[in-house]
C-alpha cells in the first residue's frame, strides 16, 4: 500500500505521539544543586523583602523632594444683590500660588532614613537566602540520611535471612537449638520494624522539603553524598559577625532610627511658607480710567512655642527606638557569635569521628561479622555471638552514615553564619 507525502508525514506523527505516551518514563534523581534552585526561585520571602526593598527605594525619592505648591483661585467681594464685577471697586479676581517648606534639614534626613530602610530591606532578602539554603540542606541531608539508611537495612535483611536458613539447616542437622531459629526470627523482625521506621522519617523530610520544592520532593534522591562549598576559615570573629545580612539589616534600622531622631528635632525649627498672588480688578475708576491691578505676598513662620508635650516626647519615643533597635543587633550578634562557636567545635569533632570510622570501625566490624559468621558455620562459636556481631555492623553502618550527614548539616549552618561562597 502506497501513501501520499501528507498521509506518511500524518501516520508518523501519530507512532510519534503513541511512543512518547506509552514509552517507559526514566526517573530523574533529585540533587541538593537542583533542590536549592528550586527553592530560590519560589520562594515569596526573598521576594517580598526585595520588594520592599524597591518600595523604599521609591520613597526615598519622594521624602527628597518639597511638597506640591498650591494654587489660590476665586473672586473676592462680589456683591450679593448684583453678582457684577465692575460695581464695586473692591471686587477682585485672585491667583496665587502656596508654596510649604518643610522644617529645617527634614527632607534631606527623611531622604536619609528612607535610603537607610531600603537597605535593610534589602539585607533582610539576603538573609532570607542563606536562610532558605541552609535549611533546603539540613532537610535534604537528613532526607538522604533516611534513604541510605534504607538501602542499608535492606541490604542487611537479606544478610539476615540466609542467617535464617542457616540456623534452620543447622538446627535440622542437630547442630543449634530452638532458640536460636526463634532469635534470628526476632532479629529479622526487629530489622522490618527498623525500616517501617527509617520509611516514616523519610516520608516526613520529604514533606518538609516539598514546602520549598514541591512535588520534585518526591523524587528518587542522588545515591552520592551531597557536597558542600568549603567553609572560609578566618579568625576575626567580630568582623565576619558584622557582615552578616542580618546584622547588616539591624545596623540599617539603627542609622534609621538615628536619622529619625534628626528628622524629629527640626520640629524645634520653624517651617516656612510662602505665597504670591496676582489680583485682577474690573470696572473703571472714577475719572474714567482703568482700576490698577494688584500683588500680595506672603511669607508664613512657625513658631514652636509649646514643644514640652509633642516635640520633647517625641524625640524621647524615637531615641529609645533607636535603643531597641541596637538592643536587637547586639542579640543577634550574640545569637550568630553563640552559633559559630557551637558548630565549629560539632563541625570538628564529626571530622575525627569520622577519620575514625573510616579508618577502623568499619572494617572491623566488617570483619568481626564475617569472622563470626566462619565461626558459627563451623560450630565454633554460638549463635548469640553471631547476631551481635551482624548488629554491630549494621550500627556501626548506620552510625558512619549519621556522622557523615551531620558533619554536613554542621557545615550548612557554618556556610549560613560565614556565608556561602556559592551564592
Amino acid at each position: 500500500m502506497r501513501y501520499t507525502h501528507a498521509q506518511a508525514v500524518r501516520r508518523l506523527t501519530t507512532l510519534a505521539v503513541f511512543a512518547l505516551l506509552f514509552a517507559p518514563r526514566v526517573a530523574v534523581s533529585l540533587s541538593l544543586q537542583q533542590a536549592e534552585q528550586l527553592a530560590l526561585e519560589a520562594d515569596p520571602v526573598i521576594d517580598s523583602h526585595r520588594a520592599s526593598s524597591r518600595s523604599y527605594q521609591a520613597r526615598a525619592i519622594a521624602d527628597g523632594t518639597l511638597p506640591d505648591p498650591k494654587l489660590r483661585l476665586g473672586m473676592f467681594n462680589v456683591p450679593l444683590d448684583s453678582f457684577s464685577t465692575t460695581e464695586d471697586p473692591s471686587t477682585q479676581l485672585r491667583v496665587g500660588i502656596q508654596q510649604e517648606f518643610p522644617k529645617g534639614r527634614t527632607t534631606v534626613l527623611k531622604q536619609q532614613q528612607t535610603s537607610w530602610l531600603s537597605q535593610a530591606a534589602a539585607a533582610k532578602a539576603e538573609d532570607a537566602q542563606l536562610k532558605l539554603i541552609m535549611d533546603v540542606r539540613e532537610t535534604y541531608l537528613n532526607l538522604y540520611y533516611q534513604t541510605k539508611a534504607a538501602s542499608i537495612i535492606d541490604e542487611t535483611r537479606l544478610l539476615f535471612s540466609k542467617l535464617v536458613s542457616i540456623t534452620e539447616d543447622q538446627y535440622a542437622a542437630g547442630r543449634a537449638n530452638q532458640q536460636d531459629v526463634i532469635r534470628a526470627d526476632l532479629e529479622l523482625s526487629r530489622l522490618d520494624d527498623r525500616a517501617t521506621k527509617i520509611q516514616s522519617h523519610e516520608d516526613e523530610y520529604r514533606a518538609m522539603l516539598a514546602q520549598w520544592i514541591g512535588q520534585e520532593a518526591w523524587n528518587d534522591i542522588d545515591r552520592d553524598l551531597p557536597m558542600l562549598p568549603s567553609v572560609p576559615d578566618t579568625d576575626d570573629i567580630n568582623r565576619l559577625l558584622t557582615q552578616h545580612p542580618s546584622v547588616v539589616a539591624e545596623t540599617a534600622k539603627v542609622e534609621a532610627s538615628k536619622k529619625l531622631i534628626e528628622v524629629t528635632r527640626q520640629d524645634y525649627k520653624p517651617g516656612v511658607g510662602a505665597f504670591v498672588e496676582y489680583r485682577k480688578r474690573f470696572g473703571d475708576n472714577i475719572d474714567g480710567s482703568d482700576r490698577a491691578d494688584m500683588m500680595a505676598a506672603m511669607v508664613t513662620v512657625d513658631i514652636p512655642l509649646f514643644t514640652e508635650n509633642r516635640q520633647d516626647k517625641k524625640v524621647v519615643a524615637h531615641e529609645e527606638s533607636a535603643n531597641a533597635a541596637r538592643y536587637s543587633r547586639d542579640d543577634r550578634l550574640r545569637v550568630l557569635k553563640r552559633m559559630l562557636e557551637k558548630d565549629r567545635a560539632i563541625y570538628k569533632r564529626l571530622g575525627e569521628r569520622e577519620l575514625l570510622y573510616k579508618n577502623k570501625l568499619v572494617n572491623s566490624a566488617a570483619n568481626n561479622a564475617k569472622a563470626s559468621l566462619n565461626a558459627y558455620q563451623s560450630g565454633v562459636t554460638e549463635f548469640t555471638t553471631l547476631m551481635r556481631a551482624g548488629i554491630t555492623e549494621l550500627d556501626v553502618r548506620l552510625e558512619n552514615l549519621r556522622i557523615k550527614a551531620d558533619r554536613l548539616r554542621a557545615q550548612a549552618r557554618l556556610l549560613y553564619i560565614t556565608g556561602d561562597p556559592a551564592l
